[in-house]
């Protein structure tokens, strides 16, 4: 007998719902919302390792099981002892022992701005710090290129000849 993990039924389902549709926009509406609540509890103690089983944790956040496992999927990233998502079932162990910096920096990356704005982050990491951490993100994503030599440029190898008359002859 097969038995999906509780991770791939949440993605199953999580990922096939068209967020163009009211449906879909509920849903993560309805997720974010939830989302946001359980960071705001566990960034208010940031110091205290949250564990249980993830019956326990969806309890202790009055949520659903399914939205608790989505929780965790979103948040093992930036875990310092990432969990098992991939294995775990309802009785499984899990932690929400978060690096601060990591959290922050993969909130920033996840375009997840009704995160990384909440005023609790005022407390765990300086205006400045947080600031460096965001750019730190965006600037992890470009793409610098190159500046194309020109055929009448000088060439790059010093010869003195112009790169035409010299490396990019072949070319």
């Amino acid at each position: 007998m097969n038995i999906m993990s509780l991770l791939q039924e949440w993605r199953d389902h999580a990922y096939s719902l068209d967020t163009n549709q009211k449906e879909g926009q509920l849903f993560w509406a309805n997720y974010f919302n939830i989302e946001k609540g359980i960071y705001e509890r566990i960034l208010e103690e940031p110091d205290t390792v949250v564990e249980g089983t993830v019956e326990d944790l969806a309890s202790r956040y009055g949520t659903s099981l399914s939205i608790m496992v989505g929780f965790l999927d979103g948040i093992n990233d930036s875990l310092k002892n990432p969990n098992p998502i991939e294995e775990m079932d309802e009785k499984t162990v899990v932690n929400l022992g978060f690096d601060k910096e990591k959290l922050y920096y993969n909130m920033v990356e996840a375009k997840a701005d009704w995160l990384y704005q909440l005023p609790v982050w005022d407390n765990l990491l300086s205006e400045e710090r947080r600031k460096e951490l965001f750019w730190e993100q965006k600037k992890s994503g470009t793409i610098v290129k190159e500046k194309k030599i020109g055929r009448n440029d000088p060439c790059p190898c010093g010869s003195g000849k112009k790169y035409k008359k010299c490396c990019g002859a072949n070319q």
